[in-house]
């Protein structure tokens, strides 16, 4: 069996998954009590506390086993990521179809790696676009399918690792 590609996720959405996780694991006795109390009111069938409390327990255990998931299957590394060079893990500036002034700047990785900088789109390295660019390096243009069968041409400006301070600014040529 083929071991599974680590996907990359930034620093600061690795802490927030690890604050959500252990904030779900402490509401588990919490949540075990309301269970309890509300099997004491009697007649489980017509029981509405109950079954809400149930509830709580089934979403709340399905995403602890996804965040788990995500964090098992997830590096912050950025291991060879190069400068000049769009990879899983990098952010990128382009242009598109040859118009310069057609710019967008995103990390490219799964929505798990997106930032908390809501200025900066996260597409995944599966995505149309994000196959197309992956390995491109600046000033190399690409060409992708959009969803919609319009072929997209994508020129790089610029690409880098991630770094939370930088990520929205394009670097100055």
């Amino acid at each position: 069996m083929a071991e599974q590609q680590k996907q990359y996720i930034t620093p600061e959405t690795k802490e927030k998954l690890e604050a959500e996780l252990q904030e779900l694991i402490d509401h588990r006795p919490v949540v075990a009590a309301e269970i309890n109390e509300r099997r004491e009111e009697g007649d489980l069938k017509e029981n509405a506390g109950y079954d809400a409390a149930r509830e709580m327990q089934d979403q709340e255990e399905a995403r602890i086993k996804q965040i788990s998931e995500i964090l098992a299957n997830a590096t912050t590394e950025r291991g060879a990521l190069q400068e000049g060079v769009a990879h899983i893990g990098s952010v990128v500036h382009v242009y598109y179809n040859g118009d310069e002034n057609n710019k967008e700047t995103f990390l490219i990785g799964t929505r798990a790696a997106a930032s908390d900088n809501k200025d900066l789109e996260t597409y995944s390295e599966q995505s149309p676009l994000g196959a197309a660019i992956l390995g491109a390096q600046e000033g190399e243009t690409r060409e992708y399918s959009a969803p919609n069968g319009k072929t997209i041409s994508v020129t790089i400006i610029s690409a880098a690792p991630y770094d939370s301070e930088k990520a929205a600014t394009p670097r100055q040529s």
